[in-house]
């Protein structure tokens, strides 16, 4: 049976997920500050945030399952251990998966995730104590 190559998403996927999983984490760290000037928006923001996320996670999910996927489907971990050669095609998935990582932007996402969590609660703090 042959194996189908597996290739990494274009640009513009890449990129517009990566801008959803932005606006889901600023959606939900702006509750906060929502809550306190204009309650009525508390609940579509949060959709805003839950909704993001959901196409956010299942586009990572599916990135994850891919990669690993590809190192089973190729058995790429046994053929390392054994020190077996590795065949053009092993060489080329191995180059996909090292794109796809190269290329991700989830370590920035996090950060930013970080970023504006902190943000986040010093702004509650902030406001609780000043406000």
């Amino acid at each position: 049976m042959k194996k189908k190559q597996p290739r990494i998403f274009p640009p513009y996927i890449i990129h517009g997920f990566f801008l959803v999983g932005l606006i889901s984490a600023v959606a939900f760290r702006s509750i906060i500050i929502i809550q306190r000037f204009e309650p009525a928006w508390v609940r579509p923001v949060w959709y805003i945030g839950v909704l993001g996320y959901v196409g956010f996670f299942l586009y990572r999910y599916s990135v994850s399952k891919k990669r690993k996927m590809a190192i089973k489907d190729y058995g790429l971990m046994e053929k390392i251990e054994a020190n077996t050669p590795l065949k053009e095609k092993d060489k080329e998935v191995l180059m996909y998966l090292l794109s796809s990582i190269k290329k991700s932007h989830e370590d920035i996402n996090y950060l930013v995730i970080f970023i504006l969590s902190i943000l986040a609660i010093l702004t509650d703090v902030f406001l609780s104590l000043y406000m």
